[in-house]
């Protein structure tokens, strides 16, 4: 487990982009944190990272928005379906080429791919936030590793 503060909206845009240069097709993060916590603002710094020119916004009541840049970009926001054991096609989205960030993924634990990095949001003050990084797998030490340096 990793920990980071972030005492800015700025900083936070910064790790968001160094974690995107990081990335690879099929990485996927996952992101936990209470409404407001910065998950979406987190989400729209990635895929800047990632090269997407199209504007960011969460696909609460769409489940997935795609991307195109430097990677393709899944967007899923699973919010909507705590209630439902609905399968939305995880294996290929999760398995394909693009890079897939999911917000609220503890309601869809089971259609994870086991390894992946997932990011706790904490909003601690009005701009000031805490990151808690778990990383699943050797891929993903590696990416918390060069991204603590």
């Amino acid at each position: 487990m990793y920990e980071k503060i972030m005492n800015s909206l700025e900083e936070t845009e910064q790790f968001a982009l160094s974690l995107a240069n990081l990335l690879e097709s099929q990485d996927t993060i996952t992101l936990e944190g209470d409404l407001g916590a910065g998950k979406t603002t987190f989400t729209k710094a990635l895929a800047k990272g990632l090269g997407v020119k199209r504007t960011v916004n969460s696909p609460t009541f769409t489940i997935v928005k795609q991307y195109e840049g430097r990677l393709p970009f899944n967007h899923l926001d699973v919010y909507r379906l705590a209630e439902s054991d609905e399968d939305l096609g995880w294996d290929e989205l999760f398995y394909g080429e693009a890079v897939s960030v999911v917000e609220w993924a503890h309601l869809i634990e089971a259609d994870l791919p086991k390894d992946r990095l997932t990011i706790e949001i904490y909003r601690m003050e009005d701009t000031v936030r805490r990151f808690v990084l778990k990383p699943y797998g050797k891929r993903y030490e590696g990416l918390c590793e060069e991204l603590m340096k």
